[in-house]
This record gives C-alpha cells, sequence and structure tokens, in this order.
C-alpha cells in the first residue's frame, strides 16, 4: 500500500495535472455556458495572436520598403564637414581613403540649393552635383521612371530630375527647354541690378527619378563641375559618399576613417544618415505591438471567466482527487495548465493564421494600397521575421500564464468547496 501511494505521487507531479486539464478542455461542462466562455477566450487570444503577427509583419515590410528605396540614394558611409558647409578636396586624402580594402568606391559631392525656373515656373530645389564615380556609390540610376540617367553628352553637361520637381514644373525632355537655375553670387559687391546679383546657368533634363517623396521633391542631379560653376567653387565639396565591398563591417571602416581623417569631420552609416526616419518607424511598430498586447489582455480576462466557473463546475471532481491523496499544490496546477490550454490553443490557432495571411499577401499581394498608382509599389508589403514570431508566442504564453494563474491563486482561497473542509489552502 505504501508503495502504491507513492506511485500515486510519483506520476501526479509529472503528468496527472496536465492530463486531467486537457481533459477539461476538450470534454463536454455540465453547464453550457463554460463551453462558450472557454470557446470566446481561444478566439480572443487566437485574434489577438493572428492580429500581430500580421500588422509586424506589414511593419517589417514597410520598413523593408524604406530601407531599399533610401539605400538607393544614401551611400553606405558619408564623410561631411564638423562644422560648415564644405571643406577643400585633397587628392592625397582621397588616395588615402581609396587605400582602404574594404572600400569599393568614392564619389565627390557638391549639395547646396538653386532656385529653379522652367518656363513661366519656378521652383526652388537641392542641386547635388556628383563625380563621374557616383553611379558606382549610388544605385539611383535603377530608379529612373523617365529617361536616362546621363550626366554628360557630347561635352554638354545634363541634369537628372527628382519626379516631384518635374510635376511641379510640369517639365518634359524634349530638349528644347532648358532649366534655369539662380544661386546668390558667394562674392561681389553689391548692386541693385538682380541679374548681377545672382549666378545663372542653363541645363537640360535626361531623365527623371522617383524614390521617395522626400527624395522626388528635392533633389536635381548635376555634373560635379557644373555645380561648383554654379555655386562659385573651385575645389570645395560638401560630402564624400563611400561605397563599401560586400562583406564589409561599417562600424571598423568608420574607425579606418577616423584615423586618417581625424575629428573634423562626421561619418555617418546608412541608418544615421536617416537616423529619425528609421527610430519613428521603429517606434510606430512597437507603440502599435503594445496597444494590440494591452487588447489582448482584455480578450484574456474571458480566461479568468472560465476558470472561475470551471472550478466550481468541477467540486465533485476536486473531492474526489482530494480524497485520493492529491493536495492543493496539484489541484490550483490543475486548473493553471487549463488556463495556459486555452492561451495555447488560441496562439497556436492565431499564429497559423497569421502566417497564412502574411504569406499570401507576401506572394498574391491581395490587399491593394489605395491610390497605390502614386507609390511604388501595388499592395502593402509584408515581411515575417522569426524573432517577432517568437516576441508574439513568448507575450501570449505570459499574458495566459498570467490570466490563470489570477483566479486560481486567489479565487480557489476563499471558496468552500466542501463543508466543513476547505480543499484549497
Amino acid at each position: 500500500m505504501p508503495e502504491a501511494f507513492f506511485l500515486f505521487n510519483l506520476v501526479h507531479q509529472v503528468n496527472v495535472p496536465l492530463f486531467i486539464a486537457r481533459r477539461y478542455l476538450v470534454t463536454k461542462k455540465s453547464h453550457n455556458v463554460i463551453n462558450l466562455i472557454s470557446f470566446i477566450s481561444v478566439v480572443g487570444v487566437g485574434v489577438g495572436t493572428m492580429a500581430l503577427i500580421v500588422l509586424l509583419s506589414v511593419f517589417n515590410g514597410f520598413d523593408q520598403l524604406v530601407h531599399s528605396l533610401f539605400n538607393s540614394f544614401n551611400p553606405d558611409l558619408k564623410i561631411t564637414a564638423q562644422t560648415g558647409k564644405t571643406f577643400t578636396s585633397d587628392t592625397l586624402l582621397l588616395n588615402k581613403i581609396k587605400n582602404i580594402p574594404e572600400i569599393e568606391a568614392l564619389a565627390e559631392v557638391v549639395e547646396d540649393n538653386a532656385l529653379l525656373k522652367y518656363g513661366k515656373k519656378q521652383y526652388i530645389a537641392t542641386i547635388k552635383g556628383v563625380s563621374k564615380d557616383f553611379i558606382s556609390v549610388s544605385g539611383l540610376d535603377t530608379m529612373v521612371v523617365d529617361g536616362e540617367f546621363v550626366l554628360s553628352r557630347d561635352g554638354e553637361s545634363l541634369a537628372v530630375v527628382g519626379q516631384g520637381i518635374a510635376m511641379n514644373l510640369a517639365m518634359g525632355l524634349n530638349f528644347l527647354n532648358p532649366i534655369v537655375m539662380y544661386v546668390p553670387r558667394r562674392t561681389g559687391s553689391v548692386t541693385l541690378d538682380p541679374e548681377r546679383a545672382f549666378n545663372r546657368k542653363y541645363i537640360f533634363p535626361a531623365g527623371f527619378f522617383a524614390i521617395q517623396q522626400d527624395f522626388d521633391l528635392k533633389y536635381v542631379i548635376v555634373p560635379l563641375k557644373f555645380a561648383r560653376d554654379l555655386f562659385g567653387y573651385t575645389n570645395e565639396i560638401s560630402a564624400i559618399e563611400i561605397k563599401l565591398a560586400s562583406g564589409a563591417n561599417p562600424p571598423e571602416i568608420k574607425k579606418k576613417l577616423r584615423n586618417i581623417l581625424g575629428d573634423h569631420f562626421e561619418i555617418k552609416d546608412r541608418y544615421e544618415q536617416q537616423a529619425l526616419l528609421f527610430r519613428i518607424m521603429k517606434t510606430e511598430k512597437w507603440a502599435i505591438f503594445f496597444i494590440l498586447t494591452f487588447i489582448l489582455i482584455i480578450a484574456s480576462f474571458n480566461i479568468i471567466g472560465s476558470l472561475t466557473m470551471l472550478i466550481i463546475d468541477k467540486a465533485p471532481d476536486i473531492v474526489t482527487l482530494k480524497s485520493m491523496g492529491a493536495g492543493p499544490s496539484m489541484i490550483r496546477r490543475i486548473f493553471l495548465y487549463e488556463g495556459w490550454l486555452i492561451s495555447l490553443v488560441g496562439a497556436v490557432s492565431g499564429l497559423v493564421i497569421g502566417l497564412m495571411i502574411a504569406l499570401v499577401q507576401m506572394h498574391f499581394g491581395i490587399v491593394r494600397i489605395p491610390g497605390s498608382g502614386s507609390f511604388v509599389v501595388d499592395s502593402y508589403p509584408v515581411l515575417v521575421k522569426i524573432p517577432d514570431i517568437l516576441v508574439v508566442l513568448i507575450t501570449v504564453s505570459v499574458i495566459g500564464y498570467l490570466a490563470a494563474w489570477y483566479p486560481v491563486r486567489f479565487i480557489t482561497r476563499k471558496l468552500r468547496l466542501v463543508h466543513p473542509d476547505r480543499i484549497f489552502r
């Protein structure tokens, strides 16, 4: 007889609470309302999990899309002056930078604002003069939507214009009407004649690029010499843009550049060049995550109601288990596992449905973006990441555990299911 009790205790410590909880989950209860509340609990957790997976995947898709768009314009590394708008281009300095093995190409850049005039329309834009290696550094030539990426033909300078600027100026690629660019003279005496107060140059557009509104409405790409003549520079540049070799480590390259350049220059990687935008996108993603998690917590209150009614409904079973030697700890674990199983079934169901929705959208693009004709993609981009799945599963598991722990820990203390004794102490 003592050996039987020993075996019973050994077995029930290992799997009996989970076995009973599993039976309670699938078997019909004496009151149908308990089955209904349990079903509602599973659906609530499942819908919350599904929403988390789908929305996080959509945010990942937009994040990847923005990175790809910005990467076509922003270089891997960008060197600018710590103070002032420009610095002197030093051939020796450029050669030292080029000698770093991980650097594939670099381009000199002059960047400043100018007034554009095309026909009778005017627009203020940023003129970006680039050296001949700019195409090796940037992927902007792949984003041309009309014309071609050509900055010089037969010795004549040409411009590649942002699509937004072209639309505002009603610009065409007919090579009949040039763009007139005006900038204030950097040197010279004060004069009342506006023609003498401004540098003026003419250039024809060769193509239009479309990346993102911030770029399309801002930039005009021209040859470096043309920009220097326009702004009155000789050998000054605004920045050095660098293309890294595949597999290079940007932080390590930044350290090497710091040793060459000293503390008078800023060196920014792609994330740092658009730090505010990427920070906002990440903040929005996790703000949505916490909002949906809060909704999931509210949905988990159904688990509390379901377990409370189940404890009352299973009072006779609890008496039987206690008479067989089950202690309060084992009985509490039964209902704790019951609540956790409800959360687990809901979480797995929501995860599977959410992943199916995300994968269908990823491959077929069923849900379209309203007015997508003016956007770079037609449907909502989706990207499923394993860390997001793990975070969602852990979050749902913790919420499910706490939702089950509350009624089991506090309500069972106060319930007197058997007179004159308490089952839960």
